[in-house]
């Protein structure tokens, strides 16, 4: 009777543990079903390949892509028909969605360099060689420093000045658009288009006709201006010197007019005054023959 009841027991205890497990499994069941959320997606018009600003949108630059619904703020696209003929004013990267902001305003159809200047601003071309564009390492978007010397053989002595600072490069030859990744490649070139003001465009315009012309490369993080007094002969040469040298002011340089002096007309001779002239009477002459002294005097004569 014992051994039977052990068995007894045995078999209630696993009915109960399956059970028990058939319980908890449809309760964990149950949870997970009322847990799932139905995930929404929209589609989402991306670029297909990488796009460079002042570019007109086409059909085969542009594909969709499902994104999560809300995961992207507004001003995106979900009709790739709406921005066919749009102009970028910013670079776009492949896959990556294509926002109001980017895009220049709708009566703008034409790209190029005309589409992306900021309003109230101009783009002027400066003539470079490969020692002012920086050995052909500047490229569109970087932003520069531009210097000015002034040399001799004009009226102001040699001096060296900045006179724009953090501008904007629109685009260096005919190349828009920066280079891909991390990759630097040296591309010379004979001119740089910068974004400058207006009053900006009227001092590059007489830097670029009085003296010649040198970019600075900057630092992307770097915007902040620097105050300088420019370089003259006189601090160049001073670098490295125990004191520092006066500075030269230029110098000017005017051109007098020299008048010719008015000549004399001659005198006539009957206005000549005679002027007469005494002559001595009598010369003494003093006379030395050894230790003997004598005079002799002699008589003048007309």
């Amino acid at each position: 009777m014992g051994k039977y009841r052990s068995v007894m027991l045995l078999g209630i205890a696993i009915i109960v543990a399956l059970i028990t497990s058939l319980l908890i499994y449809g309760y964990l069941q149950r949870k997970d079903r009322s847990q799932e959320r139905v995930i929404e997606t929209q589609p989402v018009v991306v670029a297909a390949v990488d796009l460079s600003w002042g570019t007109a949108l086409t059909n085969e630059m542009l594909k969709k892509v499902d994104f999560l619904k809300g995961s992207l703020t507004g001003g995106f696209f979900s009709d790739s028909s709406s921005l066919v003929g749009r102009v970028l004013i910013y670079p776009v990267k492949a896959n990556e969605p294509i926002f109001e902001s980017r895009l220049a305003p709708m009566d703008v159809k034409v790209g190029g360099v005309a589409a992306v200047i900021t309003p109230q601003k101009r783009a002027v071309a400066v003539k470079v060689d490969k020692v002012i564009g920086v050995s052909g390492y500047i490229h569109p978007g970087n932003r520069v420093d531009v210097l000015i010397t002034l040399g001799t053989g004009r009226s102001y002595a040699p001096v060296t000045k900045t006179v724009l600072e953090n501008i904007l490069v629109l685009a260096v030859g005919s190349e828009t658009q920066e280079r891909k990744g991390f990759e630097e490649k040296s591309s010379p070139t004979d001119v740089i288009t910068l974004e400058v003001t207006p009053e900006e465009a009227e001092k590059l315009a007489l830097a670029a006709t009085e003296g010649k012309l040198q970019l600075a490369l900057r630092n992307f993080s770097d915007s902040g201006n620097v105050v300088t007094q420019g370089t003259t002969l006189s601090t160049l040469l001073g670098s490295y010197s125990q004191g520092s040298p006066k500075e030269a002011r230029p110098v000017v340089r005017r051109e007098v007019e020299v008048k010719k002096p008015v000549s004399q007309r001659a005198t006539p001779p009957d206005l000549i005054k005679k002027v007469e002239i005494e002559k001595p009477s009598a010369f003494t002459v003093e006379v030395i023959k050894g230790s003997k002294v004598s005079e002799v005097k002699f008589e003048g004569s007309d």
